[in-house]
């Protein structure tokens, strides 16, 4: 791991982007301490929506939510939050 200066890292940049491109970490220094790292990019890893449709497939998945009660959103009683839960809950 190489460190530099800030004031070197803007004369040198071209030379340093070089040497991250290889796989070097760079750490960038203000007043003596580290300030950032110049490191190699890495691609994002995001959702890939393609795996979805995979995964349903091999586990014979058809519908994501298979059975939604017609109550489903209809408003609790009042004292739904207020009675104490059964003991053998």
């Amino acid at each position: 791991m190489t460190t530099v200066s800030i004031r070197d890292a803007k004369n040198r940049l071209t030379e340093l982007a070089r040497q991250v491109e290889k796989g070097e970490t760079i750490v960038v220094t203000r007043n003596g301490r580290p300030a950032f790292d110049l490191v190699p990019h890495k691609p994002r890893k995001g959702l890939r929506l393609e795996a979805i449709d995979e995964f349903k497939k091999i586990h014979g998945i058809t519908t994501i939510v298979p059975f939604i009660a017609d109550d489903f959103d209809d408003p609790l009683p009042e004292d739904f939050l207020l009675n104490p839960l059964p003991p053998d809950a």
